[in-house]
């Protein structure tokens, strides 16, 4: 595992980097030979031309960006845009390592039990390896069975009384699926199941609401090019509005925790709101057709709304850190250049395109962007995790010196 780095930019120490993002520091001009580095384990500051860190000219010339894998290159601008710097080794092996083991039923428990008085860690004891979730996998799949039964119910023993059931399951499998990977990846274990079951209702309900109070004053006729901007723009500000909510209710300053609020108030949207058209779909259509679109709006639910307001609840925490919310927050520039993003998204989902409409290679490209902003911020999370521990350790150290 590589070392993690910081550097002292003459007022304060900055980090921690990885060797990659120092080279790239370094790349950019911002630190150079003279600069002041130290890494976990050292005891004193060096300059960097005296460390492993130092690239002579000819290497940093070599690395460019055409060496650089797709998503390497694709994740520093990203990277950038929330304020760290470098490509992210995004770690995708270690993030679903665990999805196909065995694992106990006090492991279960165990996630289950997270966010309370008594099972939340201090923040010195909080882990900033890369998550592991699992649990999120077996909700999806017991979801999945449950509908495939009630299918059987319906299609081979004609069952009408099947038909709930069916929206109601299909509705809800991935978005609540959804809530548990953000729930596991929250690796601050700061926030309880009780309270993300509250979110993901009332916060997913009230969105709503707001929404279309939103609608009556930016009224949306029919889906064009121009409409779909005003869609995502109201859509995203309406269940941002509920996401500042709770973020100030709950008091949060972790860029994790905002991920996961966002997260959750979205899959709560989507799935009230997946309802919505699978009814509609019924009164409308064939069996066949009504199936086809919950399936639809099942698998695609897992690059929309809970992955939208997850971008906006992220941005949020990250201009707020340790302050009161305030409305203010709302008009900063950090803030405004990330919330943009999942506008965007938004948008352009919706966006009747001239020759690519609704096609499935525009779905999968917004799913993909969509899903490496959530990595690119799951990353950002857990480095300011280890910041945090890092001020807490030389504090204690400080403390203890004074004494």
């Amino acid at each position: 595992m590589d070392s993690l780095w910081y550097y002292f930019d003459g007022r304060e120490t900055q980090g921690p980097f990885s060797e990659d993002e120092m080279k790239f520091l370094e790349r950019k001009g911002q630190i150079g030979g003279k600069t002041l580095v130290i890494a976990q384990g050292m005891s004193r500051w060096l300059r960097m031309c005296e460390t492993p860190l130092q690239s002579s000219e000819r290497n940093v010339r070599r690395t460019s960006r055409r060496s650089r894998s797709l998503i390497s290159r694709a994740t520093e601008p990203v990277n950038e845009l929330i304020g760290e710097c470098g490509p992210v080794d995004l770690k995708l092996r270690d993030l679903f390592s665990q999805v196909f083991r065995r694992h106990t039923k006090a492991e279960s428990e165990r996630i289950f039990i997270a966010g309370t008085a008594f099972t939340t860690p201090k923040e010195a004891d909080i882990s900033s390896a890369w998550p592991r979730p699992w649990l999120f996998s077996r909700v999806f799949l017991i979801f999945l069975v449950t509908y495939a039964m009630l299918w059987v119910c319906l299609i081979d023993f004609g069952n009408p009384y099947a038909l709930p059931g069916l929206m109601l399951i299909g509705s809800f499998a991935v978005p609540f699926s959804l809530v548990f990977f953000f729930f596991e990846t929250n690796a601050l274990q700061n926030i309880s199941i009780f309270d993300v079951v509250r979110m993901f209702f009332l916060g997913g309900v009230a969105s709503i609401i707001v929404t279309l109070v939103l609608y009556t004053v930016f009224p949306v006729y029919r889906i064009s090019i121009t409409s779909a901007f005003v869609v995502g723009m109201v859509e995203e500000l309406g269940k941002l509005l509920i996401v500042a909510g709770f973020v100030s209710q709950l008091n949060v300053k972790y860029i994790l925790n905002g991920l996961l609020i966002g997260a959750v108030i979205g899959a709560g949207f989507a799935s009230f709101e997946s309802a919505g058209y699978a009814f509609r779909a019924f009164q409308t259509m064939h069996n066949e057709t009504f199936l086809s679109v919950i399936v639809t709006r099942a698998w695609t639910g897992i690059g929309t709304h809970a992955v939208w307001t997850g971008i906006a609840g992220a941005a949020l925490v990250l201009v707020k850190l340790n302050r009161p919310f305030t409305i203010g927050l709302l008009f900063k520039a950090r803030f405004l250049k990330l919330m943009i993003v999942p506008i965007l998204l938004h948008a352009f989902w919706d966006m009747p395109l001239p020759g690519i409409g609704d096609s499935i290679l525009k779905v999968i490209g917004l799913i993909v962007i969509g899903w490496l902003f959530i990595l690119v911020l799951i990353n950002s999370g857990l480095k300011q995790v280890t910041r945090r521990s890092m001020r807490g350790e030389e504090g204690k150290k400080n403390r203890g010196a004074a004494e």
